[in-house]
């Protein structure tokens, strides 16, 4: 699947490699420094009953030290990302950087303070930066959830989350995702969708900035399973096949063009 700024993401998706219920959840949590993003639907959407307004909203690069990617990232861009926040019982931590409208970079690491880690993609493992999967955004995330029930498919979520950022605003959001098996290699191809609450500062507002997404395309060994899976809940798309699973993120940087992956 190829994705490029303002083109809208029309169906319902989802998380992958036969989680468990509580798997998703603790990803669900970590959405908390997630994002939403209002689109518009396009025709095929509004035709396939999809509902409207979905977009590409986050990438999530995992590492194994949170400091390791922000200095990465850093000298990558020319970009520091912010610290976010600690995700609570999941055992994560983030560092936040805008690219570009309502978009945005989360790093997401290990957190050393807490014991348990229930993160679904073990990011310990990552001695170098990747990107691991992405999230979309939704105005109707109930909507999706229907969809994606009708379809046969089993639906995790729509589940309620909220933190308090540094400044002690809140924000609240809800998470859906809808599981599947064409996780491969660290790399989850297809997205979990998320809708702030009104109100919620979107962390693209208030990231640091610099750094524009300008494309996102996914290569999988089974491009045809992945494509057809976006297919089938309304999302039209175009995958490579490979012989690893891959999200390539193409940046505009202070540093020139740059590719994340």
């Amino acid at each position: 699947m190829t994705w490029k700024p303002d083109e809208v993401v029309g169906g319902v998706v989802s998380r992958t490699v036969d989680w468990s219920r509580r798997e998703w959840l603790g990803l669900c949590g970590a959405a908390g420094a997630a994002g939403f993003l209002m689109g518009q639907g396009d025709a095929h959407a509004q035709e396939s009953g999809v509902p409207a307004a979905l977009a590409l909203d986050h990438l999530l690069l995992g590492i194994g030290d949170l400091d390791q990617g922000i200095a990465w990232v850093e000298k990558t861009t020319g970009v520091k990302a912010a610290i976010g926040g600690t995700h609570p019982g999941m055992g994560t931590r983030n560092a936040l950087l805008s690219l570009g409208g309502r978009r945005y970079l989360e790093i997401i690491a290990p957190d050393p303070a807490q014991k348990d880690f229930r993160f679904s993609i073990d990011v310990r493992k990552l001695s170098e930066p990747r990107v691991i999967t992405w999230a979309a955004g939704t105005t109707d995330i109930e909507a999706l959830a229907k969809r994606a029930r009708a379809a046969g498919l089993t639906v995790f979520g729509p589940r309620d989350g909220s933190r308090a950022r540094p400044d002690g605003r809140m924000l609240a959001w809800k998470t859906l995702g809808v599981q599947n098996t064409l996780g491969a290699d660290g790399v989850e191809p297809i997205p979990f969708f998320i809708e702030w609450a009104a109100g919620s500062v979107h962390p693209s507002q208030d990231s640091p900035a610099g750094c524009e997404l300008q494309e996102l395309a996914i290569e999988h060994p089974l491009a045809a399973a992945v494509a057809g899976m976006l297919e089938k809940l309304g999302v039209r798309s175009e995958v490579k096949k490979a012989d690893r699973a891959r999200l390539t993120a193409q940046l505009r940087t202070p540093k020139g063009q740059v590719s994340l992956f």
